[in-house]
């Protein structure tokens, strides 16, 4: 077993519990793990990113090359395109159709989506509509978490337990609303693949 994960988004969108969240499944499944993240402009709205890989065996980098990502997993489409060079070339591009629309000359969605859509492999997610049908905008990051979940060698039952881990201290109300956005994530993929 051996993936290579990148996380990309702006500051603010949950990229980072994204990543803890992954890191607490492989952990819990004895899986090895390593992370490095850029947090740039993060609290003025500018791009996160991490890069998870996750193997049975000893892991020698946390940076993952050009080409060799098996997953990009988005919380904006622009930053997903941003990363494509990562990408390898059967992997996938999961990401949101919904932009975080933060600068002047933001790029037109219709675009970005066509450009995703080039990709052979990709899922595009409206993950604040799931979100919202669930009453918890706020968990659309965990709708693209649970999207991706199927290309993740992890298993549900992983996800949801670094779920628990992750968010357990704010409450079982939170926690149950967070793996409700991950299994519908997951459902969304598995019906539109």
């Amino acid at each position: 077993m051996k993936k290579n994960i990148i996380l990309a988004g702006v500051g603010g969108q949950g990229i980072l519990s994204i990543a803890a969240t992954v890191g607490m499944a492989a952990i819990a499944g004895n899986i090895n793990i390593k992370q490095s993240e850029v947090h740039g402009m993060s609290q003025r709205g500018g791009d996160v990113q991490s890069h998870l890989r996750l193997s049975d065996k000893a892991i020698a980098s946390d940076v993952i090359p050009k080409g060799k990502a098996d997953i990009i997993i988005s919380v904006e489409p622009m930053e997903a395109l941003r990363y494509l060079p990562y990408l390898s070339s059967d992997g996938w591009i999961v990401t949101n159709s919904k932009p975080f629309d933060n600068i002047p000359d933001y790029p037109d969605v219709d675009g970005l989506l066509a450009d995703v859509k080039k990709v052979k492999n990709h899922i595009i997610v409206d993950a604040e509509a799931i979100a919202k049908s669930i009453k918890s905008r706020r968990s659309s990051n965990i709708v693209m978490l649970g999207a991706a979940s199927p290309f993740l060698d992890l298993s549900m039952e992983l996800l949801e337990e670094g779920l628990k881990q992750i968010f357990g201290r704010k409450g079982e109300q939170i926690v149950n609303v967070n793996i409700e956005a991950l299994r519908l994530g997951r459902k969304f993929t598995e019906e539109n693949m």
